[in-house]
Order: structure tokens, then C-alpha cells, then sequence
């Protein structure tokens, strides 16, 4: 569910009309709503409300705007984070250190002291160089760090190869026939304290099936390791759970029916649940408005260049994937059209051969569904500035991020002193 509806022929977000916002700020920008933000959040909450004391630590990779983070915090979620800097963004959020979890293949020395420094919850290890190089990491601060190993369940998610995390072949995680002996080097090495296992499966799921495939290997984990006399008090079951992209297709799970698989499969483990859900809370809280920039005649078919581009969204083009693509005003009756940006590659492009309602030059379309992995996986290829996002809640809306201008951009760039004669 969203909050972007048509009201008297033009779509709104909340209570604010896209064109007002489009006219204060530009275009392309992004809009997130602040409502539906809170209602995932609390649908979240509630289908996980049998448990006891979970935590819900939203992926920040996936929208790591630090307004959003706030909204969600004053929610009571914490934070999953997978560098320093998402780290940072949560703190300047008001997230509870308590609340955040570093996971992360590649954790580097500095990341992990300014963790250890902060007093974060844990973090999630992924290999045993990983754990040896925390420890003496640790051992030199004279702290322990709290950790939880993640687990390579080699378990098919059945989602798209490239968000794909828990087969063998993949980069993340111990190999499970490996966890029980790399466990017990943990509860020996110096600074560290193990309090638990991990696992992530993949993003995008439609199917309960590979996860609870997933969670019953560690479960039967979690036996083995206490039987070896080791102390499990927490499982991080990760997020995954897909959200609807194409309305025409049937609908995913719905966390209510997700809660009830957890609570079912992880009965009797007596441990503290975890979960890192990112799409499911931001994926449908935002979109992408853009600007008609032609409506262009080739020669097998009618072009949309949009002024927004395969580097203000991404997704498409990286992983071909379906955006729903609407007019802000929409005109009655039907057009066939090959949606694209203005960048120079031929794979800069949001829909093919896409129905759509009929559109002029100078009209604006939503991009629906990119509150997630939109903006922050935005780039400036091409010298195309960053564009700003919007939250919306109600009848208000704030910019909470300012477009890049072309100034800034430039700066970044240094000229050397034997260049600059």
C-alpha cells in the first residue's frame, strides 16, 4: 500500500499535489510519503508482535536518507548497517546504538573500531578472518565486541541472481558445515563474545518456502551448538520479503503470513529474533518524478525521453527489472511507448514496448516504487547532478535532500599543480 493517489485527475502524494512539488524544486526528484512509511513500520511490528522483543534493524542500504531513518526510529526501529558511514547516518538519526547491527562481507579495521567505539549492539562476521582480525582489533581497544556469525545456508532464494545471498557460490556468509568449529575459536579468542548466528538469504522474495528452509537449518544449528556446550542467545533471520513492483502480478506474502512462518519454525529456540527488513518499509513509501523531456518517433517505435535517467535509478537498467510508470495527470485512452532517459546508453531505460496513458512533452510521470535502492544507489554519470528527495506527510512537505548543483559537482574535481600552468 501507498499514498500516492489520484485526486480530481492529479496525483497527489498524501494530501500535496506532485505538480506544486514539481514546480517548488524541480524536476526529477524523489518523494517519499511520510504515512506509509509509518504503516509498513507498524505493519512490521505487528506481524512480529508474538515474539519476544524483537528487533526490527531497517536495512539502511536501502533508503539511507537520514530524515527517513529518524521517521523510522521515532517508530522504534533500529538499524542493519554495512559500512561506517551508514553507521554514522543511523547515530545522526537517533537510532539507540543498542539497536544497530553491522553486517558486511568486507569490514575494514577502521569500521570496525569506530563500531566497537560506538557501542553498537553486534556485528554480524562473515569469515574467519574476519572474527580473527575483530579480536585483535578488540583485544587493542580492551573491549569485547558482541558477534553473531553469519551463516551460508546454501539455500536457493529463488529471486533475482545479483540479490541472491545465501547460496554457496555466493560471497556471503561461513559455509554452514564450518559455523560450529569457527563458534567455538570465537568463544576462545580474546574480546569477543559469539551471542548468536546470522543469516540473509536474498531480496525480493515471493515464496515463504526457501526461508523457511533457511531458518530450520538454523535452528537444528542452534541445537548443535548448545549441545556442544556453546551459548546461543540471538538469530538474525534477515529481511527479504519481496513487495509488489508490477500490479499485475499476483501479490507476495504479507508479513502477517511471514510472522506466522517465524513463529511457528523458531518455537521453542529461546532466543532474541532479529530481522532486517529495508524494500518491505521504503519500497512503495516513495517514487521518482519526472519531467517528459520529447515525445520522440523512431522508426519501429514512439520514444518518452524522460529528464530523469538510468543514473537517478538505477534498477532497471542493472538488474531489468519493472518499475510501474503512470502520469501524474493522466488523459483518457491508451499509448504504446519505450520509456528512456537522456543518458548516452542505449541501456538507459525504464520500460520497453510499455502501455501507458497518452503523455505530451512537458508532462510529468511517477516512477512508482522507488523508495528503495533509488536514490542511494544514484550516481552522476553522464555529469548529471544528484536530485533531491521530499518527504511528504500530510498536508507539508520538506525537501530533506537538496539537489546537487553543477557547481558542487565540479568542485569535487582537483586540478594538480603541473596541470594548472
Amino acid at each position: 500500500m501507498d499514498h500516492f493517489e489520484l485526486v480530481n485527475g492529479v496525483m497527489h502524494a498524501e494530501q500535496v499535489p506532485l505538480p506544486a512539488i514539481a514546480d517548488a524544486v524541480g524536476t526529477p526528484f524523489y518523494c517519499y510519503s511520510t504515512e506509509t512509511l509509518r504503516r509498513h513500520a507498524r505493519v512490521m511490528r505487528d506481524a512480529l508482535s508474538m515474539l519476544d522483543n524483537p528487533l526490527i534493524a531497517f536495512a539502511v542500504k536501502a533508503n539511507p536518507n537520514i530524515a527517513v531513518l529518524r521517521l523510522l526510529a521515532r517508530e522504534g526501529l533500529g538499524a542493519d548497517v554495512v559500512s561506517e558511514g551508514e553507521m554514522r547516518r543511523a547515530l545522526k538519526a537517533g537510532v539507540d546504538p543498542k539497536k544497530i547491527v553491522f553486517s558486511g562481507v568486507g569490514k575494514t579495521d577502521g569500521e570496525m573500531r569506530a563500531a566497537l567505539a560506538t557501542g553498537i549492539l553486534q556485528l554480524n562476521v562473515e569469515s574467519e578472518g574476519e572474527l580473527r582480525r575483530l579480536s585483535a582489533v578488540a583485544t587493542t581497544m580492551g573491549a569485547t565486541a558482541d558477534i553473531a556469525i553469519r551463516v551460508n545456508p546454501d539455500v536457493d532464494a529463488g529471486t533475482l541472481a545479483k540479490i541472491s545471498t545465501g547460496k554457496a557460490e555466493n560471497k556471503f556468509g561461513v559455509p554452514l558445515d564450518r559455523v560450529e568449529a569457527l563458534y567455538a575459536e570465537a568463544a576462545s579468542l580474546p574480546g569477543l563474545r559469539p551471542v548468536g548466528i546470522a543469516a540473509h538469504i536474498g531480496s525480493q522474495l515471493f515464496d515463504l518456502t526457501p526461508l523457511e528452509a533457511a531458518y530450520t537449518k538454523l535452528g537444528a544449528l542452534v541445537s548443535r551448538l548448545r549441545a556442544a556446550g556453546l551459548p546461543v542467545e540471538r538469530v538474525d533471520l534477515g529481511g527479504g520479503l519481496g513487495i509488489p513492483y508490477d500490479p499485475k502480478l499476483p501479490l507476495p506474502p504479507s508479513p502477517a503470513d511471514y510472522g506466522a512462518m517465524v513463529a511457528r519454525v523458531t518455537a521453542g529456540w529461546a532466543v532474541r529474533l532479529m530481522f532486517e527488513p529495508g524494500r518491505l518499509i521504503a519500497g512503495n513509501a516513495g517514487i521518482l518524478v519526472s519531467r517528459v523531456v520529447a515525445v520522440k518517433t523512431g522508426a519501429t517505435r514512439t520514444f518518452l525521453v524522460l529528464d530523469a535517467a538510468m543514473n537517478d535509478l538505477i534498477r532497471p537498467t542493472l538488474y531489468g527489472v519493472y518499475h510501474d510508470i503512470r502520469a501524474v495527470q493522466p488523459r483518457s485512452g491508451d499509448m504504446v511507448a519505450t520509456i528512456v532517459g537522456p543518458v548516452c546508453e542505449t541501456g538507459d531505460m525504464f520500460a520497453e514496448d510499455r502501455p501507458i496513458t497518452p503523455v505530451h512533452e512537458g508532462d510529468l510521470v511517477a516512477l512508482m516504487t522507488a523508495g528503495a535502492y533509488g536514490a542511494t544507489m544514484a550516481g552522476t554519470y553522464n555529469s548529471r547532478p544528484l536530485v533531491p528527495e521530499v518527504l511528504v506527510d500530510g498536508g507539508r512537505y520538506a525537501v530533506i535532500r537538496e539537489r546537487q548543483t553543477l557547481d558542487e559537482l565540479l568542485a569535487l574535481d582537483r586540478i594538480p599543480d603541473w596541470l594548472d600552468n
